[in-house]
């Protein structure tokens, strides 16, 4: 049997995360994170997701701990609207993304129709791809990696943690700073021709 917590108590504990004390964090994430990791896994029936909602919210709370308005209600209400809200959002991306996959799919099990080469736009997709490939050149070789393991050998973001050994966290991370220099890159050479 689990000892009652007090919400002063609690709210103490906001407030000490408020002024960045870890400790405080962490005993918040040992009295919440099974539970709320069961919420969100119970959501999207992930392991893996509902991981990475658990320290997404334990993220937020380190960020926006000062913001928390003990008359709004209590920490164990506040902490269960976050991570509801959050898998919730995370579950409609995972729809988006299969839905899209799905049509992806159906659309290439199609016959196309017999084309006619166009030798302009042969050279227009010859000179992208090789500015996309001379861009992917000039980023670090940590982001340049996760992004060749994403869109070149399809491995999913889980796939890739597995495969380079580093958290799901971090391989996301590299791939949206990848991509966000590759777009700048590509925009500044569009905008020289």
């Amino acid at each position: 049997m689990t000892p009652q917590i007090s919400t002063s108590e609690e709210v103490q504990l906001l407030g000490r995360i408020a002024r960045q004390d870890q400790s405080a964090l962490s005993i918040l994430y040992d009295r919440y994170a099974k539970v709320l990791y069961s919420l969100a896994f119970r959501i999207l029936g992930s392991v893996e997701e509902a991981e990475e909602i658990v320290l997404d919210v334990f993220s937020q709370v380190w960020k926006v701990a000062e913001r928390y308005d003990p008359q709004r209600g209590r920490v164990d209400a506040w902490l269960f609207m976050l991570t509801r809200s959050r898998s919730l959002d995370r579950l409609r991306s995972l729809q988006r993304v299969t839905r899209i996959v799905e049509s992806s799919t159906e659309a290439a099990k199609t016959i196309p129709q017999i084309q006619i080469s166009d030798p302009t736009e042969d050279v227009l997709i010859n000179e992208r791809r090789d500015r996309v490939l001379s861009a992917m050149q000039r980023l670090p070789l940590e982001q340049r990696e996760v992004i060749e393991l994403a869109y070149y050998q399809g491995l999913t973001h889980v796939e890739i943690s597995a495969k380079t050994g580093k958290s799901l966290g971090t391989v996301k991370t590299r791939i949206r700073l990848g991509l966000n220099k590759l777009r700048q890159m590509l925009d500044v050479l569009d905008w020289l021709e």
